[in-house]
């Protein structure tokens, strides 16, 4: 017998809290990428005129396919307290698009348009990946052990995230402390802001009120962020395909940080979306990953090259009570603030250290939660996952001269760094197998990352047979003292079972 129809409304007043929360998240990664960009010397006719508005695009698609599966869900269910998934920019993957494709591509071609395009047609990759790994994104999921990813990723947000936007909120210490004591307050405190303002939109406000205040932030900037409202349609474009060329020519190295990071970005997906039916809504983990994947390749094709996840922060919309209003209400917001520039005078308006302590929580609370989301015993392959990406910050900071610049502090800095992310994953899979005792696992995962340094995954600045000759070997060696040790762990083992066996027989 079919469900009863339900009336599930378009838009709740519940819907408005979580509308605020899920819009400063995107503005956050907006105003990041743009003052980002803007930085490394990238034309506002690329920032504004394509980045910005092929951004939206995919949080525009995403968002309106979410609100669709949420009434879907709801008239299959028979209920009217479903809600919809967040969708958005994924803030992690942002930052190694940003310092790990987009930079080093920029250092090697020195030409801002084709940094773009490159960066543009990684996106488009990325999104296909996702795509294509939808249809067994669980089989990737359950043999990559999951400290070793998220210690990974914490790499990533302990340095990129956490790290960099710690430094640019010290930067101005007067307004960045407050916007970090507020937000310390609001998300760990838990405690609940004037007004029922929400957290990091206050501080946003409070941040940028006393920028101006003080005299940190000019009223100039307002009349030169007004300077860039203007129309900004979002128009296809070939840059993605056009950008293929190198990606897949000189720059081919960067397949080393695309293919891990859109696992863990599918992966992310698969999580959130778990998190989501335990709080009472089941959506098809599959069909998220290959709508995140979807909505990446079609932002990529108007112009935006950064993969899109669904939220973690879904769960805090459920528990707001939020339909499907808020998804579909952050997809109108955003596509008038991209194609009118709205979005460009606000990153101009707003200071980096209103903004940057949000980011420094999500950094945190993604390295705090890769040890909560893991037994303790696997502490040690979250740790050891963590550290080459330290080596990789030092070595993005210093782009082209990292080599000479930080030889006198280690030989070992710049090798560490180059493919930071498989030699995060693989050492901490490495690890989490001899926890186990599962010597064999650890001895393959030993081989791959043998493998990778030998055409350069690993270890090297680009790919090339022989590409890393001494961690090669140094792998191969490992794994053959893996093999010894797993045939010592079953000689154990039989000579155990063969004393059981004899005292059975005695008894």
């Amino acid at each position: 017998m079919s469900k009863k129809a339900v009336h599930y409304p378009l838009y709740k007043k519940e819907d408005t809290d979580a509308f605020f929360a899920l819009f400063q998240n995107n503005l956050a990664n907006f105003v990041v990428i743009t003052v980002t960009m803007l930085g490394m010397g990238f034309p506002a006719s690329i920032v504004f005129g394509k980045v910005i508005p092929g951004a939206a695009v995919a949080v525009i698609a995403g968002n309106l396919y979410y609100a669709y599966t949420a009434k879907r869900l709801a008239q299959k269910e028979g209920r009217t307290d479903v809600t919809a998934l967040s969708y958005g920019i994924s803030t992690p993957v942002m930052f190694v698009f940003l310092f790990g494709v987009l930079a080093p591509a920029l250092a090697l071609t020195d030409d801002h348009e084709l940094a773009w395009k490159i960066t543009v047609a990684a996106g488009f990759l990325s999104g296909a990946i996702e795509a294509l790994v939808s249809i067994g994104g669980h089989q990737i999921r359950k043999f990559l052990p999951r400290p070793a990813l998220l210690g990974a990723l914490a790499g990533v947000a302990l340095t990129f995230v956490a790290g960099e936007m710690l430094f640019n909120t010290f930067a101005i210490p007067v307004v960045g402390l407050v916007s970090l004591a507020i937000i310390i307050v609001g998300f760990i405190g838990k405690v609940a802001m004037p007004f029922k303002i929400p957290t990091s939109l206050f501080a946003i406000i409070i941040g940028t009120i006393l920028a101006f205040a003080l005299g940190y932030q000019s009223f100039d900037s307002i009349t030169e962020g007004l300077t860039h409202v203007d129309f900004y349609p979002m128009l296809p474009s070939l840059a993605a395909f056009e950008g293929m060329g190198q990606l897949f020519g000189p720059l081919i190295g960067l397949l080393a940080i695309l293919i891990p990071i859109t696992i863990y970005n599918a992966i992310e997906t698969m999580n959130n979306v778990d998190a989501m039916e335990a709080a009472g809504d089941s959506y098809h983990v599959g069909e998220c990953q290959a709508v995140d994947g979807i909505g990446t390749m079609l932002g990529a094709i108007f112009g935006g090259p950064f993969p899109t996840t669904v939220y973690v922060a879904t769960v805090g919309s459920k528990e707001m009570g939020a339909g499907r209003g808020y998804s579909i209400l952050n997809a109108i917001v955003f596509g008038i603030t991209a194609i009118t520039g709205v979005i460009a005078a606000l990153a101009a308006i707003i200071p980096l250290a209103a903004i940057a302590p949000i980011l420094v929580f999500v950094g945190t609370s993604m390295v705090a939660s890769s040890f909560q989301s893991n037994e303790k015993k696997y502490y040690p392959a979250v740790g050891l996952a963590i550290l080459p990406y330290l080596a990789n910050y030092i070595m993005t900071r210093f782009n082209n001269d990292a080599g000479e610049v930080v030889a006198g502090i280690s030989e070992g800095i710049v090798p560490l760094g180059n493919g930071a992310m498989f030699t995060g994953i693989l050492l901490g899979a490495m690890t989490v197998a001899i926890i186990d005792k599962n010597f064999k696992l650890a001895s393959l995962f030993s081989l791959i990352a043998a493998f990778l340094s030998f055409v350069g995954f690993m270890h090297a600045p680009s790919l090339a047979f022989n590409a890393a000759p001494d961690f090669a070997i140094g792998y191969l060696l490992v794994t053959v003292f893996f093999s010894y040790c797993a045939f010592k762990v079953e000689s154990s083992y039989e000579n155990i079972k063969k004393e059981q066996r004899s005292e059975k027989l005695a008894s």
